[in-house]
């Protein structure tokens, strides 16, 4: 896989540990880019080590069952893996970056660091490093899923530019876009493949559609 001027193509090229970024409704996926808006003084250090290293960092939320009001919570056990592509600083001691997915990769034990940051012992899912089956994808039902759901909440699309997304744009995108909640993103985020991860979306966005209030108002917040 390509990633900004990276190239992904073993298991040796990715990292054995790796700093995570815990952050509850945040979902990356391989291929996507997902922006960050980094003002806490122990992520700010998190993204200099990685600027200044490998330029990796790997998106997690914390467990689903875990407490908001813990300040270290139990991670979920699988997030994604980050490049920095594209990096700017405010000024007013914020940055402004984005990460692009590289691949998705399961905790196998936090470790034990000095550093202000959490850091974990990874395992990488390599066929995320594999060329997509973008023809598995079933295109008409998503876009129908996708049509059913703006026409449920008065909104619109451009139209012209989804048609010409490619299979795996368009899932990814809309997987990360999309308004579900915690549970929702991780089951997207682990889904077995991108056939899999669109079927997932389409039934999510059914069930919420089935859902919907009585009212016409907005199904989901």
């Amino acid at each position: 896989m390509q990633v900004g001027n990276a190239r992904y193509l073993t298991e040796n090229d990715l990292p054995k540990t790796l700093a995570v970024f815990p952050l509850t409704g945040a979902l990356l996926l391989p291929g996507a880019q997902l922006p960050l808006n980094i003002f806490e003084p122990r992520y700010l250090a998190m993204f200099d080590d990685a600027l200044a290293s490998h330029r990796l960092i790997g998106m997690i939320q914390p467990a689903l069952d875990a407490s908001e009001a813990d300040p270290k919570p139990e991670l979920a056990k699988v997030g994604c893996i980050g490049r920095i592509t594209s990096f700017g600083e405010t000024g007013d001691g914020r940055y402004i970056l984005s990460l692009t997915g590289v691949a998705r990769f399961r905790v196998l034990e936090e470790l034990s660091v000095m550093t202000p940051y959490r850091q974990v012992k990874l395992a990488p899912f390599l066929t995320d490093l594999a060329p997509v089956d973008e023809e598995s994808v079933d295109r008409k039902g998503l876009l129908q899923a996708f049509r059913d759901y703006l026409d449920a909440n008065s909104l619109e699309a451009d139209w012209d530019n989804i048609s010409r997304a490619s299979n795996s744009t368009l899932v990814n995108s809309m997987s990360m876009m999309s308004p579900y909640g915690p549970a929702e993103k991780q089951a997207l985020l682990e889904a077995q493949d991108l056939k899999t991860r669109a079927e997932t979306l389409i039934a999510i966005t059914e069930i919420a559609l089935a859902k919907a209030a009585p009212d016409g108002g907005a199904i989901l917040q």
